[in-house]
């Protein structure tokens, strides 16, 4: 056995740079040794939205992105015997495969092996009347709705099970984020489930590293205060971890951004409610005495951090129909383009009114002030500035599509109905999904997984 085993993270979030794996699998390569690489793609509203997409399409409702994520990687990371981990699977898992099977096949990987999790949609399982809220979401008016999706935080198990049955790659739907890093550890150094002092070296790897370019630099990155180099070729994060329970992070070689202590500590409490009580399926993380210490260029060693029994229920996030949200914005440059904007806003919100649309409505002057203001507007019609251009957006919330469109559809009407000067209208309407979290037990839940190759699939 090796004593050190290195984890690559290639994505941090559905939506993220698809070419980043690249550099991460050529780097575990050049340094060689037993590796493992994984996807986190999955937050907790990307897993809503693919089950409204799967409601379109029965087919549909994985990661949309992919093949354009494996297809580079995916035969070296089979001849080097690199495993791929991936919660891409999203409301479908088993289509996941399929994709992936389709994609192994056409680049002649036919025997590849793919493991499919099982066991976080427990819709079936979950009962709204009985099951503790988590205490977050305590008091919430979820306004109704039907149940959209129902998803339960799996823990690292399944995938180490379809680890030690052969899998090459291993799809998954909603699980802990650290679990996807924890999983290949336990797998490799065969480390028992409650060993906390080692789960807590995974998860608290996993926790580094699955935000992806967070721990390189990207959102450290503030020009002229926090500078990083060659940001547009940022270098995803890699962990060195020994089997004695040693953490060292470090990134992909040959790119830009960088790994230093303070981005460190910064990524370290993201996220965190509690940092003596930070909450994984696996393990509970106690942060309190860790250290975090610059070993070399971009090489940071993560110590002192502590792991607790697992807890005793599983979060299970619920999501529910919202309505309907409805968008519509036009531009406004050149002299007096703010009380030609600010205008534009009256106008729009006093449409609504007349035609009596059953929305509720905010408008925003991009520009002026859009981020920090209320939903009344206060800001911007406080303000005095007079910028070069304006963006004015108007967002509603509807309980039906056409009137979450009609409502848009008057930002497009300002055309010609005025103030002057107005273009580059664009408006559409989105489905809206409200979230609240359970508690589950973890005897309530049947994860599990299947293990298929890559041609009987495709």
């Amino acid at each position: 056995m090796s004593a050190v085993f290195r984890v690559g993270n290639c994505s941090g979030f559905s939506g993220d740079r698809v070419d980043a794996a690249a550099p991460v699998v050529d780097t575990l390569i050049a340094l060689g040794g037993p590796c493992a690489i994984f996807f986190e793609t999955l937050g907790e509203r990307t897993v809503a939205l693919a089950q409204l997409e799967k409601r379109r399409d029965p087919e549909r409702g994985y990661e949309p992105m992919l093949e354009r994520l494996l297809e580079p990687i995916l035969v070296r990371c089979a001849k080097h015997g690199i495993p791929i981990i991936g919660n891409f699977g999203a409301a479908n898992p088993a289509g996941a495969a399929k994709v992936i099977a389709r994609l192994a096949t056409r680049l002649g990987l036919p025997d590849l092996k793919i493991g499919v999790v099982h066991g976080d949609d427990v819709r079936a399982r979950l009962n709204l009347d009985t099951h503790e809220v988590y205490e977050a979401d305590t008091g919430l008016d979820m306004g109704g709705g039907d149940v959209v999706s129902a998803n339960a935080y799996l823990d690292a198990k399944p995938i180490v099970d379809a680890l030690k049955a052969g899998a090459q790659i291993v799809v998954t739907g909603r699980t802990g984020d650290p679990s996807l890093c924890l999983a290949p550890l336990i797998h490799h150094f065969g480390w028992a489930y409650d060993d906390w002092a080692k789960m807590a070296v995974g998860a608290t790897a996993g926790h580094l590293l699955e935000c992806g370019a967070q721990l390189t630099g990207g959102y450290y990155y503030d020009p002229g205060y926090k500078d990083i180099p060659d940001p547009a070729n940022i270098g995803f994060p890699i962990a060195e971890v020994t089997a004695e329970g040693g953490l060292v992070v470090t990134k992909a070689n040959s790119t830009g951004g960088l790994v230093n202590a303070q981005i460190v500590k910064e990524q370290l409490l993201y996220e965190i409610h509690d940092p003596k009580h930070y909450i994984t399926p696996d393990v509970i993380l106690d942060f309190s005495d860790v250290t975090v210490t610059e070993i070399g260029l971009d090489r940071v060693e993560v110590k002192g951090f502590k792991g607790s029994p697992a807890p005793r229920t599983i979060k299970a996030t619920v999501c529910f129909d919202g309505g309907w949200l409805g968008e519509g914005e036009i531009s406004y440059a050149g002299p007096n383009c703010r009380a030609r904007a600010r205008a534009a806003a009256d106008v729009l919100l006093e449409r609504l009114k007349i035609r009596k649309l059953d929305v509720q409505a905010r408008v925003d002057l991009i520009g002026v002030s859009s981020v920090h203001d209320g939903d009344g507007g206060d800001k911007w019609r406080a303000s005095s500035q007079e910028p070069d251009d304006i963006r004015v957006r108007l967002a509603v919330s509807a309980r039906t599509q056409d009137d979450a469109d009609q409502a848009a559809r008057e930002a497009l009407a300002l055309y010609c109905c005025g103030p002057a000067g107005g273009g580059g209208v664009r408006w559409r309407t989105t489905p809206r999904i409200r979230t609240q979290s359970y508690l589950m037990l973890p005897s309530d839940l049947a994860p599990g997984y299947s293990l298929h190759v890559a041609k009987e699939l495709a």
